[in-house]
């Protein structure tokens, strides 16, 4: 698995904001000389509506919503559009898209969570494919679950630090496996909750994996930490090659652009070892 990347994703910024930037410009420098890197094209408006609804997309593009999470950056919906062609990118290459912003909080018809469009869910839906998603931000994926719920080609697994943000995924439902795990599961359990759900996933007939890559989940994220080490990333994703199915991944958190650098190196050993 290699990157996708474009130097655009680094253009916009809202001071203070912890989706910024600089975790992923840092990030970048420390992979470029590793992978090979792809360049994204910009998502069209009809992938956009794949998933979203017409009104919504046309309330991001006129910066028509007001979310203190998500700011009306200028020229955002290039930027989004833009990160939303790395999901599809990604997904075409078997890649990993380190493109900003996420977007795993986006559901049909609502933005939050530094979210405006759900990159992975256009990426899944445009492909047409029955798909295993796989979130393992710290976070729960409410827009991805919101988009897919009930959706008999798709099944969600999301592994989230309870009480946190968004408080959802409190329980599964249909085709949603969620749980809700402590600030201080640390590897051992994390990794053995993780193992037992890929395993019961196995024996269904998905025709691809498509990773909500989050890696919040680190034991020194200041926004999302359940107490991962650096190694849990590699191990995620030596599980993850294990389910032997056509792979691609998509950034979502991760917010110590040092810590993000070496985390999704990890993460890429483990899976391409």
């Amino acid at each position: 698995m290699d990157l996708v990347f474009s130097e655009e994703a680094l253009q916009y910024r809202s001071a203070g904001h912890p989706e910024s930037p600089d975790r992923v410009k840092t990030a970048h420098s420390f992979l470029k000389d590793k992978y090979k890197i792809f360049e994204p094209d910009q998502a069209s408006v009809d992938d956009l509506l794949l998933v979203h609804d017409e009104d919504f997309v046309n309330r991001v593009r006129e910066g028509r919503f007001s979310d203190p999470d998500c700011p009306r950056y200028e020229d955002l919906f290039f930027y989004a559009t833009l990160s939303a062609g790395g999901a599809i990118k990604a997904q075409q290459s078997s890649a990993l898209s380190i493109m900003r912003p996420p977007g795993h909080h986006a559901g049909r018809n609502f933005l939050g969570g530094f979210c405006y469009f759900n990159n992975l869910a256009i990426a899944v839906e445009k492909s047409n494919l029955k798909t295993l998603i796989v979130d393992f931000d710290a976070h729960h994926g409410n827009g991805t679950e919101d988009i897919f719920l009930g959706d008999e080609d798709v099944t969600y697994l999301s592994l989230h630090r309870s009480p946190g943000f968004p408080g959802t995924g409190q329980e599964s439902r249909q085709n949603a496996i969620n749980h809700s795990i402590s600030a201080t599961i640390g590897d051992d359990k994390y990794l053995g909750l993780l193992s037992e759900e890929l395993e019961r996933l196995k024996k269904k007939d998905f025709e691809q994996l498509a990773l909500s890559a989050g890696f919040d989940g680190h034991k020194d994220d200041p926004l999302a930490s359940v107490g991962l080490s650096t190694s849990a990333f590699g191990e995620i994703g030596e599980m993850l090659r294990d389910m032997e199915l056509p792979t691609f991944a998509v950034l979502e958190g991760g917010y110590v652009g040092a810590d993000l650098g070496r985390n999704i190196d990890a993460f890429l050993q483990g899976f391409n070892s």
